[in-house]
């Protein structure tokens, strides 16, 4: 007879462990070949054939959790710290500006606005919605920021300093199809951007 305190072991669709999150493995008679998974909340959600063994089932839960977590350090946006770093990095390399950036951080409470440049202080805030976006759009906003602590405005000249960032137009398309800013599209005369 088995002492009172131990206690069954967890399910392997239901163990979770310090290291690995919680999962549900659901299987379909309908799914064929495709395993899929997402987030619920807490748990990892793994939709497998019916017809899968538990071994497959074991390779599969594990490989999908790999790819979760690599698809989400992917998403992760740099720190303010990196942020900084990054945008001293495209200084040098695309704008030849001798003006660095005193801070760059992200900011929560921009909906308008991709970003904001203050030239007096040096400061660079970056909307947060951004995160989700591939880094290469990140970079033409900080581009696009920076270029505002040689040009305060949206002259000639600035789009000038702006568009020696190669994927400079590629990144103002991609903005203006997902609609971050809530007033239209962002045009080249638009003050404060």
């Amino acid at each position: 007879m088995a002492p009172s305190s131990a206690q069954p072991p967890d399910p392997p669709e239901a163990s979770s462990g310090a290291d690995r999150p919680a999962v549900r493995v659901e299987r379909s008679a309908r799914r064929r070949k495709t395993v899929s998974a997402y987030r619920e909340g807490d748990t990892v959600v793994v939709l497998l054939p019916a017809r899968m063994s538990r071994r497959e089932e074991a390779h599969w839960v594990a490989a999908m959790l790999e790819r979760l977590d690599a698809r989400e350090r992917r998403l992760q946006p740099p720190g303010d710290e990196e942020l900084g770093r990054r945008a001293r990095m495209l200084a040098r390399r695309y704008l030849d500006l001798a003006l660095e950036p005193r801070s760059v951080r992200w900011a929560a409470n921009m909906r308008t606005r991709y970003g904001s440049c203050t030239p007096e202080d040096r400061t660079i805030r970056l909307s947060d919605r951004l995160a989700a976006y591939p880094a290469w759009v990140r970079d033409y906003v900080l581009v696009h920021e920076l270029a505002h602590l040689a040009v305060p405005n949206h002259s000639p000249a600035f789009w000038r300093i702006v568009s020696r960032y190669p994927l400079a137009e590629r990144a103002r398309g991609f903005l203006i199809a997902k609609g971050l800013n809530d007033d239209g599209p962002l045009e080249e005369g638009e003050p404060d951007d």
